[in-house]
């Protein structure tokens, strides 16, 4: 049976040196699992793979989208399996931080319809006009089950409950089973992480590379597309806030450093609960080169 070997573990631990390592001693590409790296137009904020590692290793599932594309893990499930069913390779390479992305792969996810366009624009505009609150007491009354546990101030996670509901005549809750599908590969897990203390400052680092790179021109020029669902992402949430006037640029790169930490926490937490994960630092070479002999 053929290996897909998952590489994971929270923002700015280290996943892309092991990973290209691994992928020039395999032979075989990258397929990134950041969901946000799929979209050309977000480079330096999602400190995307540069041109020298690009040319070094073939990447997969970088670049691949704009930020005017609809995507979701659904369809990043059936474009990563479609490209495992093909491949002749006996072992491949997933590698990246996002959480959902990862487990579409792995596990499945439910087979929730794909929204019609005309229903997503409509919600969006119920969404501007009425505001959260209404929605949320829309959802409660259509789908109680879903309400009670939905994170109601997650206002794309509420919306999407009810363009299903709207769309199909049916609950949210009704489409998800959440029963896991068998692929056929075995998936071996390497997680990754560090002392807190040091995978905070290595987060506090980037950060301000990503400044000195240029992240605030990149946002700049972004600012027509800001309410598109990709962009809703830290570091340019917090970018936007600083072009219009919220606070400094001290104070936005700060709240940057503070969100990337808070999603590092959120990381860990999901994957934590994974008993399939096998955990490393990400310095200890030889104890993962000696953990993967076992499934060449």
């Amino acid at each position: 049976m053929n290996k897909l070997i998952v590489i994971t573990g929270p923002t700015a631990v280290g996943k892309t040196a092991l990973t290209m390592q691994l992928a020039q001693h395999y032979g075989v590409p990258i397929l990134n699992a950041d969901s946000r790296q799929i979209y050309r137009e977000l480079k330096i904020g999602t400190a995307a793979p540069t041109d020298e590692q690009l040319r070094q290793v073939r990447h997969l599932f970088v670049g691949s989208k704009s930020i005017d594309d609809y995507y979701n893990a659904s369809m990043y499930e059936q474009e990563v399996l479609s490209y495992l069913n093909e491949s002749s390779a006996p072992i491949n390479l997933l590698s990246g931080g996002s959480m959902m992305y990862i487990d579409a792969v792995c596990n499945g996810i439910d087979d929730i319809p794909t929204v019609r366009d005309d229903i997503r624009e409509e919600m969006k505009r119920r969404y501007e006009e009425e505001g959260l609150e209404a929605l949320c007491e829309e959802l409660r009354q259509l789908d109680p089950e879903h309400y009670a546990i939905v994170d109601r101030q997650n206002y794309r996670r509420v919306i999407h409950a009810l363009e299903i509901c709207h769309q199909t005549g049916r609950t949210y809750t009704s489409f998800r089973t959440q029963q896991r599908k068998e692929r056929p590969f075995q998936i071996v897990k390497i997680g990754l992480n560090r002392e807190r203390e040091e995978l905070y400052q290595r987060i506090n680092q980037r950060v301000d590379q990503m400044m000195e790179d240029g992240l605030l021109e990149e946002v700049k020029g972004l600012v027509d597309k800001r309410n598109t669902n990709a962009l809703n992402t830290v570091g340019y949430k917090e970018l936007f806030d600083y072009l219009d006037g919220q606070w400094s640029l001290d104070e936005a790169v700060e709240r940057i450093k503070g969100n990337t930490r808070r999603y590092a926490r959120k990381q860990l937490t999901w994957y934590k609960r994974d008993t399939e994960m096998q955990w490393f630092h990400p310095d200890d070479i030889q104890g993962i080169e000696n953990y993967l002999i076992h499934y060449e």
